[in-house]
């Protein structure tokens, strides 16, 4: 099949290239020139793993095409897939420009009936919009051509998207004319062989699914550091209620893990627009808000760990911390709305040196952060640790799951660990020599004996 993808940001241009993969013509359309050109040339403008070799792969095999000409891209497609950005609004609702741009761009130049997907993560309501769009700039034109809006949320993960694309677990098509959903399910047959993945069902119920899968395992998160701080304070250890709670198939063991907050594109954003609408809809999702308000508070908790140890937030001053993670989540170098960049702006203010390593992250960090003088981007973990008082693990990379602890007693002149995610043994850690805080281990608990 013919397809076009408006957007060639992370879920662009994996969905594109997932396309171009199992045989359809994919062409990716973006306002960055820059970004195409980079593309053309095999520069990936994102880190995702498995994506880099399978872009080059089915761009040198013709199937997959980078380009800024909107018009050419639109008259050549039978489907068109609008997978912009939907940053949230100062109201955390999710801004539409870019995807209403799209959809007039559709309108003005489609010259036969086409399918128009709306890919990107939308609030309920939003196919009506886009329809609205396209309509009346064919209206402008004195054309009548026939075309469809449907819905195909994605349900990517960052870190494993290329997986999730060729071998995903549903494919949510939303559609009020059963021709569509057979155009979709045509273009989905290659990753529907074993099993029939397709849910189908009404526009307005695929919008509101993402928003619901996201919203709920935001949920899991903001429950899990809920119990952890409780556990911090009674003197119990959120690992063992993990397995205790974990191990019951109501609850499952995905989404469990006490950490210091979720982060990303999706998670902040798709909470805020969710809520949000229930606001529009004179409901107010009191559930949303706190899950929002537990998230936000857990991304300080690692600083507080620090202050504590060190007898409050003042006696840092001069310290120099090691920070081992700046991306959200491990797999990828995505730093929106990532925990690590709370805790840097904590220690700044505090009068705290940092040097910090990511596996992945570091380009992106040096974009955001720039030149400072509290502030070393290092080459390794271990570089990290030179000079460095203390250690703040933030990301759960493979690489950090198994330190030297000897090399981190003799680096570390305060021979301390601050665990953001639970990846060492206390007994581990404090057997060495070292004091070990995490979250929600008892060890770091304000309950006393």
């Amino acid at each position: 099949m013919q397809v076009t993808i408006f957007g060639t940001g992370y879920v662009g241009l994996v969905t594109g290239t997932c396309l171009a993969e199992v045989g359809h013509d994919v062409v990716c359309v973006d306002v960055d020139a820059a970004k195409i050109d980079g593309l053309n040339r095999g520069r990936i403008p994102i880190y995702e793993p498995g994506l880099e070799p399978m872009v080059k792969a089915n761009h040198a095999a013709g199937r997959l095409h980078f380009a800024t000409d909107a018009v050419t891209a639109i008259h050549r497609s039978d489907l068109i897939f609008i997978a912009v950005g939907t940053p949230p609004d100062e109201d955390g609702s999710a801004d539409l420009q870019y995807v209403l741009a799209v959809a007039k761009t559709v309108g003005r130049h489609m010259r036969k009936p086409t399918t128009v997907v709306d890919k990107s993560t939308v609030p309920v309501g939003t196919a009506g919009k886009v329809r609205r769009a396209i309509a009346g700039e064919l209206a402008l034109r004195g054309e009548s051509i026939e075309f469809e809006v449907v819905s195909n949320p994605e349900f990517l993960k960052e870190g494993d998207a290329v997986n999730d694309c060729m071998r995903p677990d549903r494919i949510v098509i939303g559609a009020d004319d059963p021709a569509a959903v057979e155009k979709m399910r045509r273009l989905y047959a290659p990753f529907n062989r074993n099993h029939d993945r397709i849910v189908a069902m009404d526009v307005r119920s695929a919008e509101l699914t993402k928003y619901a899968a996201n919203a709920m395992l935001a949920t899991k998160i903001s429950f899990m550091n809920e119990v952890a701080n409780i556990a911090e304070r009674v003197g119990a250890d959120i690992e063992q209620v993990r397995k205790g709670i974990g191990s019951d198939p109501r609850i499952g063991w995905h989404f469990i893990y006490p950490g210091v907050g979720y982060g990303g594109s999706c998670f902040p954003k798709d909470v805020q627009a969710l809520a949000r609408t229930a606001q529009q809809h004179q409901y107010r999702a009191t559930l949303l808000e706190a899950v929002e308000a537990v998230n936000h508070a857990q991304k300080e908790h690692l600083f507080e760990l620090m202050a504590r140890h060190y007898g409050s937030a003042e006696a840092l001053r001069g310290k120099t911390v090691a920070v081992w993670g700046l991306a959200f989540k491990p797999n990828t170098d995505d730093m929106r709305e990532a925990p690590g960049r709370t805790l840097l702006a904590q220690l700044w203010q505090a009068g705290t040196k940092v040097r910090v390593y990511d596996p992945e992250a570091m380009q992106e960090a040096q974009r955001i952060f720039g030149a400072r003088a509290d502030l070393v981007f290092c080459e390794s973990a271990s570089s990290a640790l030179e000079g460095a008082d203390a250690l703040a693990v933030v990301t759960e990379w493979k690489e950090f799951r198994s330190p030297d602890f000897r090399l981190l007693h003799d680096r570390l002149a305060d021979a301390v660990v601050f665990d953001g995610r639970n990846l060492y043994d206390p007994d581990e850690v404090e057997a060495m020599g070292i004091a070990y805080y995490g979250i929600g281990r008892g060890r770091s608990s304000v309950a006393g004996n």
